[in-house]
């Protein structure tokens, strides 16, 4: 379903758009939808009129665009075949664009490029930056809040609330439901620097640590198979789940210390919204 208003992003307006049609609609648009939001809670009601939400649309149709873009790319890189229920942009009959991913599984494998200081910042500004903090401070500039305050104490609770999303999202990449995500998952046959590799590397025996090295980046299904052995011998799911408490339990004492002077529903909305998620 569209969010609210979205016949005024009108994407026959634009150019190429089957592309925009096939990749920025059908998602969640959680990230769209929170400029809307978070808008709405930051503004006096008697201010809200139909200007004033209509560039909130607008501001979050953008958000949504680039959330689109990077979709696009990463499931280039990734070989992914689905995305959302359907086959990926590039996997449609005269799109192609496969060689690029191609050349980069080329890159040689090599573990120790994964470490959790490294992993930390791809996430960051991978997933934490764009899709949490982006959102909520683009309202906020909107609602009149520039403040370097707010925005510093915002960003210290979105930030660590974008990691924990993306480590979900490595997660479920192996260990989720498949007809409830709506993708097949690739991360250990693109070599991602994924938190269950990360983990996997502090908690492996020399032994398995060579497993992991003669297994991890092929496309082999015998060899994919064998590192989620290794992860369930290593007990990451549960190792996970430990995780996901300890991880929410932080952001709820962030948001506790942090969120003021803005209402704290924001965050906690953002919060419950992802917390348990499965997809």
């Amino acid at each position: 379903m569209a969010p609210p208003g979205a016949a005024e992003c009108d994407l026959a307006r634009l150019p190429h758009r089957k592309v925009l049609e096939y990749n920025a609609i059908g998602g969640k648009y959680n990230r769209g939808l929170t400029v809307l939001a978070v808008f709405q809670d930051l503004v006096e009601p008697r201010k809200q009129d139909a200007e004033s939400l209509q560039r909130a649309l607008t501001v979050g149709c953008c958000v949504e665009l680039l959330q689109a873009f990077f979709v696009v790319l990463d499931d280039i890189m990734d070989s992914s075949l689905t995305r959302r229920g359907q086959p990926c942009w590039y996997q449609k009959p005269g799109i192609g664009l496969d060689a690029i991913n191609d050349a980069m599984l080329l890159e040689s494998l090599d573990l120790s490029r994964f470490t959790e200081k490294r992993y930390k910042s791809i996430v960051k500004y991978k997933t934490a930056f764009y899709s949490f903090y982006l959102p909520v401070a683009a309202a906020m500039y909107m609602a009149g809040i520039d403040g370097e305050k707010e925005h510093a104490n915002a960003k210290k609770i979105l930030l660590e609330m974008g990691e924990f999303f993306q480590i979900q999202d490595d997660y479920l990449d192996l260990f989720g439901d498949l007809s409830v995500t709506g993708k097949i998952g690739t991360d250990i046959q693109d070599n991602k620097c994924s938190w269950l590799v990360i983990q996997c590397l502090q908690r492996a025996s020399p032994e398995q640590r060579q497993i992991l090295q003669d297994n991890y980046g092929q496309k082999e299904t015998e060899k994919v198979a064998r590192v989620k052995a290794l992860y369930e011998e290593l007990e990451l799911p549960a190792v996970f789940k430990q995780y996901e408490e300890e991880s929410f339990s932080h952001i709820m004492g962030l948001i506790e210390q942090y969120a003021a002077p803005l209402p704290p529903a924001i965050f906690l909305g953002l919060a419950h919204k992802i917390y348990k998620r499965k997809k």
